[in-house]
């Protein structure tokens, strides 16, 4: 089983379709509601609604996710019975084994419900055509020339008492968003000294601006302080969805003071200091951040 712990909840849906090639006697007796266990469009709903919610009691690698619809149809075509199933999740991972697996159980019982009367049933094709939902719906493409600053805010870290980890993590992660062009510095707690590195960057046409560190309740931690007086429009919404990310694995989110808004054409988020915190707030916003740039260039969502 993969560990999907870091990635947000999405809607996602995945459509799967089986064809069955039954005789022409067969497909008479079934618009003539005669075959002995029931209608085979009813008991198809129910299967694939069964079946769908069962899959990881079955396949022991698919995760246990809550099923919000399932859809089944059943359309007689060309001597074929065409079945499609389609489920609806709202998940860290996709639906599309559990769109699969009910598809195939509804055929088998199809399958079960005709044999009766023909002998020559195949099940001729099972396969997944549709899915949508998850992180690669969501990728942003990044310009050639998008630049994004780094910042530490640590007086350990500027003393060259303590490795830096969280920023290095913030880079890593940025890079691999598609996010080339870093700078990376360094400043103690000093609200000048942030608020100075922070403007700069912002002056010289930065895209996007990360400060890690600074943001808890210690008597250093300065950096809200530092950055909210700059920006011009508040954008509080992105670290409320961080901190309701972090929730999901600590209570002590609810004691982070990041913002987030923007100054002239600069995206500035204030991540945790610790690398943990870092990193979940980062998983929590990229790539979807990313749609802002399209956003804030006049283009719609």
């Amino acid at each position: 089983m993969l560990d999907v712990s870091e990635k947000i909840k999405t809607l996602r849906t995945a459509k799967a379709i089986a064809r069955i090639k039954v005789s022409p006697e067969t497909i008479e007796k079934i618009n003539k509601k005669e075959i002995e266990k029931g209608d085979i469009f009813e008991v198809s709903r129910a299967v694939a609604a069964l079946s769908a919610k069962k899959t990881s009691e079955i396949l022991p690698f698919c995760h246990n996710i809550p099923i919000e619809w399932v859809g089944c149809d059943v359309r007689i075509q060309d001597g074929f019975l065409d079945v499609e199933v389609t489920v609806k999740t709202i998940a860290r991972t996709g639906c599309e084994m559990e769109a699969l697996f009910a598809v195939s159980t509804c055929a088998l019982n199809i399958y079960d419900m005709l044999k009766p009367y023909d002998k020559q049933i195949v099940i001729e094709e099972i396969k997944l055509v549709e899915k949508t939902g998850g992180k690669s719906e969501f990728k942003e493409k990044v310009k050639e020339d998008f630049k994004a600053g780094v910042l530490v805010v640590s007086d350990s870290v500027y003393a060259g008492k303590k490795q830096d980890k969280a920023g290095k993590e913030i880079i890593k992660i940025l890079s691999e968003n598609g996010i080339k062009n870093i700078e990376y510095k360094i400043v103690p707690d000093e609200i000048e000294m942030i608020r100075k590195e922070v403007l700069s960057w912002c002056e010289n046409g930065f895209d996007l601006v990360i400060t890690t560190g600074g943001t808890g309740l210690s008597p250093r931690d300065t950096t809200p302080e530092a950055i909210k007086p700059i920006i011009e429009k508040d954008i509080s919404s992105i670290m409320e969805f961080a901190r309701f990310y972090g929730a999901e694995r600590t209570p002590y989110t609810m004691l982070s003071r990041g913002l987030s808004g923007i100054k002239g054409k600069t995206l500035i988020l204030t991540l945790p200091g610790s690398t943990r915190g870092a990193r979940e707030t980062m998983m929590a916003l990229f790539p979807y951040i990313l749609h802002i740039y399209r956003i804030m260039g006049g283009g719609g969502h």
